[in-house]
């Protein structure tokens, strides 16, 4: 019902638009009466092209729903629980391993990136290349690779935060190391600067770089709980920085005591 009213909105405007268009043509051509055809002509030209580009905005108002709507299907499949031995009498739709989700999620995104363009055809592209880790690793981390270098930075950075946590999980640490500074730098919203960081102090611990990893987690901890908004008070603390303060505390209590005392409980982040 609701596509409809759209729809229906979209078609209503259409005809305003072209009611008022062929009463400024009556119009006009009452004023250029003996005037010669050519200034009417010129102006039903001009209309004619009014319309044209009325007619694209509507159409790609509705294509750009449709594949909202497509890449959301997608999503919500890759989503699906998993369910080894499904109740008896359910009609809700599930999964009985992470590889046949996987697998049916991989071949929907695949249709979404095939039949849409631009940004949305980019994003099936990810959600595809991060399922595909699941059933062919191999594959998945070659799509992952270029899909890095996209033009679509929210693609890339998630594409690249995917192949970091990739290399980690594969023990290849110097690249993870490599991707989450990368990461780190960007200042991206999508991935923070936090959470590559903690990423990044992981993969020193596993490294044995113990002195390394408590320089990054001081220094998160720290900027964040030094941190004020444009009204002096403290800012809120994400997730990865209280998970930063905890494996600081574990790592290296003695640095963790250097730590500025935390915002109070009401400025925490929930």
């Amino acid at each position: 019902m609701a596509k409809y009213k759209k729809k229906r909105a979209r078609e209503l405007q259409h005809d305003k638009f072209r009611d008022t268009t062929i009463g400024l043509v009556d119009r006009a051509a009452h004023k250029v009466e003996g005037q010669g055809r050519k200034i009417l002509y010129g102006l039903g030209a001009l209309l004619a092209i009014g319309l044209i580009a009325w007619g694209f905005m509507a159409w790609r108002g509705s294509k750009a729903d449709e594949a909202r709507n497509a890449l959301g299907r997608a999503i919500k499949i890759a989503e699906t629980p998993v369910v080894a031995t499904p109740v008896p009498g359910s009609t809700a739709p599930s999964f009985r391993t992470d590889k046949e989700r996987a697998q049916k999620a991989v071949e929907e995104f695949q249709k979404v990136a095939a039949k849409y363009s631009g940004s949305t055809s980019e994003h099936a592209r990810y959600f595809a290349a991060a399922n595909l880790l699941i059933i062919d690793r191999p594959k998945g981390i070659t799509e992952l690779d270029a899909l890095a270098k996209s033009g679509d930075s929210d693609v890339s950075t998630l594409a690249k935060f995917s192949l970091a946590q990739s290399k980690e999980g594969d023990a290849k640490y110097d690249e993870a190391i490599a991707l989450y500074t990368d990461l780190a730098k960007q200042g991206s919203t999508i991935i923070t600067p936090d959470t590559a960081n903690l990423r990044l102090a992981m993969v020193y611990q596993k490294l044995g770089k113990n002195q390394e990893a408590a320089d990054i987690l001081f220094k998160m901890v720290e900027a964040a709980r030094k941190a004020k908004d444009k009204d002096g008070k403290p800012v809120t603390q994400s997730g990865a920085v209280r998970k930063a303060a905890d494996e600081l505390e574990k790592l290296d209590p003695a640095r963790y005591a250097q730590l500025p005392s935390p915002p109070l409980p009401g400025n925490l982040a929930m």
